[in-house]
């Protein structure tokens, strides 16, 4: 599987690319219990691109609630921008463009968005983002009242030892949080990121956890997760060193970082026979 992210698919969103998951998962973070009867519509965003990253999972819940979910190892305060333009482009899908101009009250789903965070980064078992931060301050040539306009994302810590009765609330979720931990266990053992990720497939196999999804998808879970993560990686060296300093130089210390050359494509936009050409010149 190549570094490309203009498709959809994570470890996170294979996994609960499921109503019946959905529905765990939702009743877990909310307290709630939904009966079997109420219907769980997956309506994902295809090609809803962010850094070349897409939309991980969206849901409708009885066509009256909508639920926007993403999934990351670094919490982006700009998620609730991220969400509210999602959000748009979801409503735009579920009704009919012309009934806005009607005099009559069109009903839309009401919305919530979460964030589920599993990075190695120390946060808090839960944390609320708004929109509303991220205004330009008009004290000085406004009103000064309140925005009219917001949107909350509430960030859920999924790692393991945070939101615990959460998580055993959800098998599905915990195994995920379980399998995750493994996999960053094994590869501080093993010294290999390859050979954690193969671990703790194994390990988690034969402690039945997540064992039916594993087992059927072994080979597409360590690809993904193996690329995931070294996006992640590199996604930090694009940051750490700044666009400024040149896509060359960004090739460059991705290269001495061990990335793979489909990734640094990815992040810098040379290609690879530059980025071999960058290699050997030093």
């Amino acid at each position: 599987m190549g570094a490309n992210r203009s498709y959809k698919d994570s470890v996170f969103s294979l996994l609960f690319n499921d109503p019946v998951i959905l529905r765990d998962l939702y009743c877990a973070l909310e307290g709630v219990t939904l009966p079997p009867d109420v219907p769980i519509t997956i309506n994902t965003l295809e090609g809803v691109l962010f850094m070349e990253r897409v939309n991980d999972i969206s849901f409708a819940v009885d066509n009256t609630l909508v639920v926007i979910m993403e999934h990351q190892s670094t919490v982006n305060p700009n998620m609730p921008l991220r969400c509210f333009l999602y959000l748009a482009r979801l409503y735009e899908k579920i009704i009919n463009n012309k009934d806005v101009y009607k005099s009559k009250l069109v009903n839309i789903p009401r919305a919530e968005c979460f964030v589920l965070y599993n990075g190695t980064t120390d946060y808090p078992d839960q944390m609320w983002l708004k929109l509303s931060d991220a205004f330009a301050d008009l004290k000085d040539s406004g009103s000064g009242r309140p925005a009219d306009v917001e949107l909350v994302v509430r960030v859920v810590n999924i790692n393991k030892g945070h939101n615990e009765e959460l998580l055993r609330r959800c098998e599905t979720l915990e195994g995920y949080s379980d399998f995750i931990a493994k996999a960053r266990e094994y590869e501080r053992e093993l010294g290999s990121r390859e050979e954690g990720v193969k671990a703790a497939v194994k390990d988690c196999i034969s402690r039945g956890i997540l064992k039916e999804f594993l087992e059927l998808h072994s080979s597409e879970v360590f690809n993904m997760l193996f690329t995931e993560w070294n996006w992640d990686d590199a996604l930090a060296v694009r940051f750490e060193e700044g666009r400024e300093e040149g896509r060359e130089e960004i090739a460059r210390n991705a290269l001495a970082k061990g990335l793979p050359l489909d990734i640094i494509r990815e992040i810098t936009g040379l290609d690879i026979e530059a980025i071999r050409n960058i290699a050997n010149t030093d």
